[in-house]
């Protein structure tokens, strides 16, 4: 390194010197001094702008986002579910750079450990070869000056020993040279979920045994002998004769009558081991069967909800769920619907006939939604149901109006298809159809009491004491202004005809009395000789006759002139009136709001009306009978499920759901809470009454 610092003091002092010369001249120097200054310069773009110290100083804040500004921000997709192109907000802001599908194990994993163990066994086996090699050259290179210092000496016995000494060398040299292999270990099926924990466990399987109690056993044992055998043929004849003489002394309808009640018994005892003690099961299992058979129908009742409301101008519709019919009650009308209070889906039918001319038998069926197909009971009359009514208190009596104008109380307890109670031209039955039954609020002396009307205008009140029926007349209907002059300057009054009653919700003493010359009575159970108030509502008969359930003000009436009609009852002339071009059988009240009732008609179809939505019309107009010629003559609501029943005069009874439009609730508003409950709608209904008693004022 000596030979290069003669030119680097030489540089130093060259530099020097021109500095020195630099001071004394002041001239510029050459080349070297444009690049040291042209070093230290700034250097501007052509295109920079040119702003002052202020401008300078000035502080932009710039916020930094985690979105993307390459994502696009109106993106659109197709809904399927709603049938609309509907744009999507939330837009994927992550944007990839580098990703790499990576092979890495944790070594705390499973695999990890298992991989690390078989690397340690691969080393150790190497490790073991590499020492046993070099332990057998360095003896080998040991014992070669041994051998030849000590050939001559033990040529002998090593000439005796060679084959064994060979043996164990070369023994332990492919012990020593073969590796151990380790043991052969069970890798796991990466693909087999069943030796992963993201298969859930199985349920234990579990017996399950039951020991019955095995039936009671007698050993019997007899010997028989000839004198036996023949004592008991003695005896069987002499039975035989005993019973001959009986039947000759008896006279021959005394002889049928045995007869029958015989045959009754021997069936009653043949069938008893075999039915009555499975009849339970048997229930169960059919109605397992009919679920099954009708599952579909039984689906739509619970969940089903028709969409198409949404679409349709407040709308609705009735869905048919089942239709109930019984091969007795082919050729007899529906005359009378009735829910029971307590079972929700059991109700019961009353069948008969309207057309005096075609008066035959009649029957008491009740049906259970869960078992479409059989009725739970029936009980058969002489003479042809015309209503029902089942208690509030006790929901297994039954009380049913007759053609023959009887009455009678039928006890579902009670097994046998005969009435417990039934009324007797001496217990003073109706001398004309009984139209409606209605039971009453227990007397004083907490028996049961009942109401009936008939076409002979007598409002009777009947009390069940223990063995009978006490009949109590509570009012006669005599049309006003019927007095006419007879023999010997009698007057002779016409009777009202009495066809539908209801009684108040409220006032327990008020009732209304529908009547065959369309005039609606309000009476009172005080007064059996006038009445508080007389309607002209009708040009026909009035076929019934209801009490709003929640508005104690309010009342409806439907009428063969086509006609249904709602009332004040504090005013003579009605608040609504609906033309339905049909005839009307029967209307019933929505259990769930004040303003939604039913009508049906003799042309097939049913009507719902909503007057809180449209006061005008109906909101569904639905033909429910298959046929024309049927004609629809009862209509009922149930009053938990949003359903109806509706039976016509072929027997046949059809359940039916309403659609969610007919059945509308008060919409929910943010913050507030929906009102419910009566006075609610009492509210509703009287705001729809006061829009209508303004205009009846004005006027």
């Amino acid at each position: 390194m000596p030979h290069k610092q003669p030119p680097r003091k030489q540089s130093i002092t060259i530099g020097r010197g021109a500095r020195k010369r630099d001071e004394d001249s002041g001239t510029e120097v050459g080349e070297g001094a444009d690049e040291w200054a042209q070093s230290k310069a700034t250097v501007r773009p052509p295109d920079q702008l040119e702003l002052t110290d202020a401008e300078l100083k000035e502080e932009f804040t710039r916020i930094l986002t985690a979105n993307n500004p390459h994502a696009p921000q109106n993106i659109v997709r197709y809904s399927f579910k709603e049938g609309t192109y509907k744009f999507i907000g939330v837009v994927n802001q992550l944007a990839v750079h580098f990703s790499q599908v990576g092979n890495l194990i944790p070594k705390d994993s499973d695999e990890g450990r298992r991989q690390h163990y078989r690397d340690e066994l691969a080393a150790g086996s190497q490790e073991s070869t590499k020492v046993v090699i070099s332990e057998t050259e360095i003896l080998e290179e040991e014992e070669e000056p041994k051998e030849s210092e000590a050939e001559a000496e033990t040529e002998a016995g090593s000439q005796i020993d060679m084959p064994a000494a060979e043996a164990a060398e070369k023994v332990t040299e492919e012990e020593l040279m073969t590796p151990k292999q380790p043991k052969e270990r069970k890798l796991t099926n990466q693909f087999n979920f069943s030796e992963r924990a993201s298969q859930t466990l199985n349920n234990p399987l579990r017996d399950r045994e039951c020991q019955m109690e095995p039936p009671p056993r007698t050993n019997f044992s007899a010997t028989a002998n000839q004198w036996e055998i023949y004592d008991a043929y003695v005896e069987e004849l002499e039975k035989q004769e005993k019973t001959k003489e009986k039947e000759k002394a008896k006279t021959p309808v005394a002889k049928k009558m045995g007869k029958m009640a015989m045959r009754k018994m021997t069936s009653m005892e043949s069938q008893s081991d075999d039915i009555t003690k499975v009849t339970q099961a048997a229930k169960i299992v059919e109605r397992m069967v009919n679920q099954n058979t009708y599952d579909d129908v039984a689906q739509d009742f619970k969940y089903y909800e028709d969409a198409a409301d949404e679409y349709r101008d407040q709308e609705g519709t009735l869905l048919p769920l089942w239709k109930f019919q019984n091969d007795k009650a082919k050729r007899l009308a529906v005359t009378a619907l009735c829910w029971n209070p307590k079972y929700n889906d059991l109700f019961a039918v009353g069948h008969g006939s309207y057309d005096f001319m075609k008066q035959s038998r009649g029957m008491l069926l009740l049906y259970s939604m869960k078992n479409p197909s059989f009725p739970e009971y029936i009980f058969s009359s002489e003479s042809g149901i015309m209503c029902l009514d089942m208690h509030v208190d006790h929901p297994y009596l039954v009380v049913v109006g007759h053609y023959d104008g009887n009455v009678a109380i039928y006890n579902l307890k009670k097994p046998h298809s005969q009435p417990s109670f039934r009324s007797s031209p001496k217990s003073g039955k109706h001398t004309d159809p009984v139209w409606q039954v209605r039971w009453q609020k227990d007397d004083m002396d907490n028996n049961l009491n009942f109401f009936s009307v008939s076409s002979d205008g007598r409002i009777v009140s009947w009390t069940l004491l223990k063995s009978e029926l006490v009949h109590t007349d509570v009012i006669k209907l005599k049309v006003e202004g019927g007095t006419t002059g007879g023999l010997d300057g009698l007057q002779l009054h016409t009777v009202g005809c009495g066809t539908a009653f209801d009684f108040h919700k409220e006032i327990d003493y008020m009732f209304l009395v529908g009547t065959e010359e369309g005039k609606i009575y309000k009476c009172s159970k005080s007064y059996s000789s006038k009445f508080l108030d007389t309607y002209d509502a009708h040009n026909m008969a009035v076929d019934a006759v209801s009490w709003n359930p929640y508005h104690t003000k309010v009342f409806m009436s439907c009428s063969s002139d086509w006609t249904v009609k709602i009332w004040d009852h504090t005013i003579k002339t009605p608040m609504f009136i609906y033309d339905l071009n049909s005839a009307v059988g029967d209307v019933a009240w929505a259990p769930y709001s004040s303003t939604v009732f039913a009508a049906v008609t003799t042309n097939g179809k049913t009507h719902v009306f909503d007057l809180s939505i449209n006061k005008y019309e109906a909101i569904c107009n639905q033909p429910v009978v298959a046929k024309k010629k049927n004609k629809i003559t009862h209509v009922q609501f149930n009053p938990i499920h949003p359903i109806i029943i509706v039976g016509d005069d072929r027997g046949h009874v059809t359940c039916l759901k309403l659609s969610p439009n007919l059945r509308k609730m008060p919409k929910e508003k943010k913050g507030q809470e929906v009102q419910k409950g009566p006075a609610v709608e009492i509210a509703k209904l009287d705001k729809l009454l006061n829009l209508v008693r303004e205009v009846k004022t004005k006027t």
